[in-house]
């Protein structure tokens, strides 16, 4: 499976800072629920990648 197989999954994202200064990532669907938990910085690259795979994405687009 990769990143271009669909799913028919849902799932609710959560992303908010913790009380020890880390940025969590919580996803939760069919009865699973994934905390991630990212150091600031680690959290600043992951949004740096989310912008550019949308950037991406919107070059798909509009082809």
């Amino acid at each position: 499976m990769g990143i271009n197989d669909e799913r028919d999954i849902e799932a609710n994202l959560q992303i908010g800072p913790t009380d020890i200064g880390q940025v969590r990532l919580f996803i939760e669907g069919s009865g699973i629920e994934i905390p991630m938990d990212f150091s600031p910085d680690e959290a600043e690259e992951i949004a740096e990648e989310i912008v550019a795979a949308a950037k991406a994405a919107r070059m798909v687009q509009s082809r």
